[in-house]
């Protein structure tokens, strides 16, 4: 393996952040000298090497703190945190440092093509453009749109750092085993808070968790790792596969999400539907379906039941003779209340944070971007999943053609998820999707300058 070498411009740059520093640390304390010297690491890192970076990013998706720095107020339910965590910091600072590199290097491209920029593109316009006429309209308060925004676009640039900076299937897996290995560690984290009553959440989300948001994350790690079982022959592998997906399962029931148990029925109907010429598969599936109900836990039991048999207090939208709970009434109210405003701007809508949230991803981009934006939306899903099929069907390596099988299942169980929540805004569920879309969307270009990643003699 060759080792590349330090440039005399990335010499320069490092010897003059490494003055920084040092005359820094004279003129400050211990505890922020420490900061300093670590965020140097970072940007060292990022730098000189970002393929190196992603692992950190991949880390920090899930196992970093979020610091509210402030809250919005707006129409519908409620408000809404505006917040920072680690993978925010990390991407603005791998973000200057591959732009200074571009400028350096005036002979790297600075996005690769692919099938998704032009779509990508499109929205981030139709973004911006219904942001800032909500703003002229007195929607959008202009500082609280601008830093939404961003945050946006911000798991499109997770996206772009992949197809640019990823180059080998050794990456691929790489980048996949830390992420499932991240995704082990907060199974386990959420697995430990059972005993405490509560629903279970991530690391780091604070008093108030999001149990929503682990469940989306956690459906989405267990579609990829369906996918590697299905096509991955190497008994050691399925082996690991297979007790990461049971600390996952656990850990899903633990969160008690009624959105995250949609998205995961959907996954387990999705592989049904596409399996059952597989009969040891279906029979697998079968046995699986019967048995979750069975030994689920009764927490689980009482959280599904509750939807339709709950506790009625009065006021509760009925659907034939059955009374939804609370919770699903004040949801189904609140998309109401979006379509019914969205009928006074139906092209353009009311700009992001133009409405603070309305539980449910297509009335939230209904209601902020209008049906340009809800269009625009559409055509990203559907580039990603022609992509990923493309990928899925042109791979023979099994690692490869599992990937993009489970990113294929992962997509329709996110867009089930994002019945009942802002999934594909949720950015500890976004950053490792676009992760994998980056992924899969280079597999066919570098499956063929490689051997395949499990030989034919390592299969069982």
């Amino acid at each position: 393996m060759q080792q590349t070498a330090i440039s005399p411009q990335d010499s320069l740059v490092i010897a003059v952040l490494a003055a920084a520093i040092a005359l820094g640390l004279t003129l400050t304390t211990p505890t922020v000298g420490m900061q300093a010297v670590i965020g140097f690491l970072i940007v060292l890192t990022a730098f000189t090497s970002v393929p190196a970076a992603l692992y950190l990013l991949i880390a920090s998706m899930l196992l970093s703190p979020e610091i509210a720095i402030g809250r919005i107020e707006g129409r519908g339910v409620g408000g809404r945190e505006l917040s920072f965590r680690m993978d925010d910091i990390l991407l603005i600072v791998i973000g200057v440092s591959w732009l200074v590199k571009n400028i350096v290097y005036r002979e790297l491209a600075l996005f690769r093509e692919t099938p998704l920029n032009r779509p990508i593109a499109v929205y981030m316009v139709i973004c911006v453009i219904s942001t800032l006429v909500g703003v002229l309209n007195g929607h959008v308060r202009p500082l609280t749109g601008f830093f939404f925004v961003l945050k946006y676009f911000e798991y499109f640039f997770v996206f772009f750092m992949v197809v640019n900076h990823v180059r080998s299937q050794q990456q691929v897996v790489g980048l996949v085993v830390t992420l499932l290995t991240i995704g082990l560690i907060v199974s386990l984290y959420a697995i430990s808070q059972i005993s405490t009553g509560q629903r279970a959440s991530a690391p780091f989300e604070g008093e108030i968790g999001e149990p929503n948001t682990l469940g989306g994350y956690l459906v989405f790690l267990l579609a990829i790792m369906t996918g590697l079982l299905l096509h991955v022959q190497f008994g050691p592998i399925r082996i690991a596969l297979l007790v990461l997906a049971g600390f996952a399962l656990l850990a899903l029931m633990a969160t008690l999400s009624r959105s995250s148990y949609l998205a995961g029925v959907v996954l387990l109907m999705t592989v049904g539907f596409t399996q059952w010429r597989r009969p040891r598969v279906l029979t697998l599936l079968l046995v699986v379906i019967a048995l979750v109900p069975l030994l689920a836990p009764a927490n689980v039991k009482q959280r599904v039941n509750e939807t339709f048999f709950g506790r009625q207090y009065g006021g509760e939208i009925k659907v034939g003779h059955v009374g939804l709970d609370l919770s699903t009434t004040e949801r189904l109210k609140s998309w109401a209340y979006v379509l019914k405003d969205w009928v006074h701007d139906p092209i353009l809508g009311r700009g992001i944070t133009g409405y603070a949230w309305a539980d449910a991803q297509y009335v939230k981009i209904i209601g902020e971007t209008g049906l340009a934006g809800l269009v625009a939306f559409g055509f990203i899903i559907y580039r990603l999943w022609r992509c990923a099929r493309e990928s899925f069907l042109s791979e023979t390596d099994p690692f490869a053609k599992g990937l993009a099988h489970g990113f294929l299942l992962a997509l329709v169980a996110m867009l089930a998820h994002g019945i009942g929540a802002n999934t594909f805004i949720i950015i500890r569920i976004m950053e490792p999707f676009w992760l994998c879309a980056g992924l899969v969307m280079l597999l066919p270009t570098l499956s063929a300058q490689v051997e395949p990643l499990i030989k034919p003699q390592e299969a069982v």
